[in-house]
């Protein structure tokens, strides 16, 4: 087995597949743009994503797309040129990542509709609910990658996009490499492997199989992402050298043994509660129906074929539903062990496949952490600093100068409780207002 490469290499690896597929400019200076007129945000109280204590009254300053400086407003200059906001009285945090996510193949309640118009779509939708970054871990097609190399620009006005390619299957060795290199010639961020057997109905990648898998995108500077459900498959992995866990452990209560091998290398878990609430929710009409920060923009068709009653019957009738709705109860007793034991948490939700509405669904998974134990404060840093780290990503997650000004507005304090950052009054990328959904 390859010996694990340390989370700060793979890191490094990938922001320089990033850095060479976007054609940035490593000698440029975050934030220059010739010219540009700059934005100043001010008098808010800025949460930064890195877990540090709120800034009242505080001023951050946008140019060329990127934050220039940001702090107290007694301290920081408002350059004479600024276009200035007034935000007294509200709270600025990072945009959200979705650490775990789909994009481009969902049109209504089919599969199959992968294209670009859908991509952007897609990424519009996520944007317009704060969500401003998503790592696609599978199912991504060329289009995507396109997609992805156009966005380290100033003018972006969409959700920023990282892509996994195909999950990598396989029953030996050598054909699941073939996938890894097909997608590594593709251009992709991440290697994605799916270790599950679907509560014991299909076949489940062997620990020799994605043993080589993870060597071989190793190799390739790529880290891979673990798709998995069992504790067993777990410990298999780090075995392995896996790189980011991608789902909850669901079949038991997970050990101490873990939460040490997690810390000490480095790996990120990210708990896709709502992956689970998909599969039983639909048995009946949904609270959430009724809400109109999910109707903003849900579709009319889609909600009567899910209020259907023999589509409702079919979520009765499933046993593999009853089944993940004990599994989302383990997953969340999981979730408030491991962040308890001091894991890194990143926020993900497995949206994007028919009926995981996107948007909406991350906001749902942040009260399902919260109802897991884990504080407003956390599952900030989990959905914001520590998900661009857990993915490897650079120029985003935080409120710092040289960061890309990916930015929520708020009309309420998100540290009093998550429901709070629905209460959005606006969302930017780039510095770019985008349309938002009103909480």
């Amino acid at each position: 087995m390859l010996k694990r490469t340390p989370i700060s290499l793979i890191v490094l690896a990938t922001a320089a597949i990033l850095g060479a597929c976007s054609g940035a400019d490593p000698e440029s200076s975050p934030g220059e743009a010739t010219g540009a007129p700059a934005l100043a945000i001010v008098g808010a109280t800025v949460v930064d994503g890195s877990g540090a204590e709120p800034v009242p009254d505080a001023t951050v300053v946008v140019r060329g797309g990127r934050i220039e400086s940001v702090g107290p407003s007694a301290e920081v200059e408002v350059p004479a040129d600024a276009e200035v906001l007034d935000a007294a009285g509200k709270h600025l945090v990072p945009g959200l990542i979705n650490a775990h996510g789909h994009v481009g193949a969902t049109l209504g309640l089919e599969g199959g509709h992968y294209s670009r118009e859908n991509v952007l779509r897609q990424l519009r939708l996520y944007a317009s609910y704060g969500v401003t970054t998503v790592v696609s871990l599978g199912g991504d097609e060329p289009a995507g990658v396109e997609v992805r190399d156009e966005q380290d620009v100033p003018s972006l006005d969409r959700a920023r996009l990282y892509v996994a390619g195909a999950v990598v299957a396989g029953i030996t060795p050598g054909a699941a490499l073939e996938m890894v290199h097909g997608n590594a010639a593709m251009g992709v961020d991440f290697i994605k492997i799916r270790v599950d057997d679907n509560l014991g109905s299909t076949y489940k990648m062997t620990p020799d199989v994605y043993g080589a898998v993870v060597e071989g995108a190793h190799e390739l500077g790529l880290p891979v992402a673990a798709h998995l459900f069992y504790l067993e498959d777990a410990h298999g992995l780090l075995d392995a050298g896996a790189d980011f866990i991608v789902h909850s452990v669901r079949d038991r209560d997970v050990d101490d043994a873990l939460a040490t091998r997690l810390i000490e290398a480095g790996v990120c878990y990210s708990p896709t509660l709502t992956r689970e609430v998909s599969t039983f929710v639909y048995e009946s009409e949904p609270e959430f129906f009724s809400d109109p920060f999910f109707l903003a923009s849900a579709e009319p068709a889609v909600l009567e074929a899910l209020r259907a009653p023999e589509s409702m019957a079919r979520y009765r009738e499933s046993e593999s539903a009853q089944r993940y709705k004990e599994a989302l109860a383990q997953a969340q007793e999981n979730l408030g062990a491991l962040s308890d034991a001091g894991v890194t948490i990143a926020m993900g939700t497995d949206t994007g496949p028919p009926a995981r509405f996107q948007g909406y669904f991350e906001h749902m998974e942040l009260a399902l952490m919260a109802e897991s134990g884990m504080s407003p404060m956390e599952i900030l840093v989990a959905s914001t600093a520590d998900a661009a780290r857990c993915a490897g990503l650079e120029g985003v997650g935080t409120i710092e100068a040289g960061n890309w000004a990916d930015l929520i507005l708020l009309n309420a304090d998100p540290l009093e409780g998550v429901e709070n950052l629905r209460a959005i009054e606006s969302v930017w990328i780039a510095g770019n207002e985008v349309p938002s959904v009103s909480g």
